[in-house]
This record gives structure tokens, sequence and C-alpha cells, in this order.
């Protein structure tokens, strides 16, 4: 993978104290936050091309695939224009819901255009829907390593819910500017992979 934004291009662009994962994830905040908005856009419509493609093949071997989305927020990767295409071809979708603290997420059917509230953390959900399991999953990540292990707000939902079986398949979605080197935790699960504008890890 390469980077070609210049928000990740940046001298200081790599967080430096690895041992401090609280700083390490500011630090990328940051970054992403400083990406220029029509550089985002193209990274962006990039990212929803790579996952209509990958899963289109994964229609191919299950055709009642459930995909696990997202709604962005704190400017994660926006691929919501992807998900209208995705249903179009035949995935169902599903969005998380967090229902307790110390749970995995759940994740309930939407299609776009369905009513949504937020939740407690400010975060957009189904109004109604049913509970699912996932086949696979889109999970934004404020920063990943070159092991695939995710960074995200601190929370653990994607960590528990990665931790349940049967356990779907991963796909981390995220700014190539989130690439960084920390160690990841004993709980930590890699992803199966992980799709940034520059290309596949």
């Amino acid at each position: 993978m390469t980077n070609q934004s210049i928000a990740c291009d940046a001298p200081d662009s790599t967080p430096q104290d690895r041992s401090d994962k609280g700083l390490v994830r500011s630090q990328l905040l940051t970054l992403r936050q400083r990406i220029p908005i029509e550089d985002r856009k193209r990274f962006d419509a990039t990212l929803g091309d790579n996952i209509t493609k990958w899963a289109t093949i994964l229609l191919e071997t299950n055709v009642d695939l459930v995909l696990g989305v997202y709604w962005p927020i704190r400017d994660e990767p926006d691929v919501r224009a992807a998900y209208a295409e995705l249903v179009a071809r035949g995935v169902r979708l599903a969005l998380p819901v967090v229902v307790a603290k110390d749970a995995a997420l759940q994740f309930v059917l939407w299609t776009p255009g369905d009513v949504m509230i937020k939740d407690s953390f400010g975060v957009g959900i189904p109004a109604h829907g049913e509970a699912v399991s996932p086949h696979a999953l889109l999970i934004p990540c404020v920063g990943f390593n070159p092991q695939r292990i995710r960074m995200g707000y601190g929370g653990g939902f994607y960590d528990r819910t990665l931790a349940t079986t049967p356990r779907p398949a991963t796909v981390g979605v995220a700014y190539s500017c989130g690439l960084a080197q920390f160690e990841g935790a004993v709980h930590d699960i890699a992803l199966d992979r992980i799709f940034t504008e520059t290309g596949t890890l």
C-alpha cells in the first residue's frame, strides 16, 4: 500500500509514541480530520467501489448474504453511497446497535431510506428492524497496524462482537493515513482484510 493523500504524507503524520494507545488514537483522529474534503470524497468513492466488488464476489457463494455496515461518525470513511448499489445487487444490510455497555453489538436489518433514530451515542440506528447475524462486517477503523489489528474508539464493542461464534468475515474500512505502529492487546482479533483508498491489506 502507498499513501497518496497530502494529509497522510505530512512529515509528522506517523504517531511516534507506540506505548500510549490513547495518544496514538488522538493523533490518528487529528490526521483523519485534516484530510481535505475533495480528497475525502475521492477516497470514499474508491472505497465504495472496492466494497461493492468484494461483496458481489461474496454473493456468488451466498445468495442470502447479510452484510453488517456502519453509519459514519467522526470523519470515518463515508461509503453510504455504495449501500444502495449493494441492495440492488441482492445484499441485505444490517446496522449495529449498542444493547448494553459490556455486550457485543446487535445487528438490525436496514435498507437505505428506512426510518432512523439516534442512540445514546448520537449514532444513527434503525427505528425498527429484525435482529440478524451478519455473514460479514464492514468495520470502520480509527487506525490499524501491519498485522491488521484495528484501533477503534476504545469502547470494545467490536472486540466483543468478533469474539462471538460463529465469527463473521471482517473488513476494516480506513484511510491509508490510519496505518500506525502499535501493539495489539491480548483480546484483539486481526481483521481478515482492510480496505483503504490506496489498496487492500
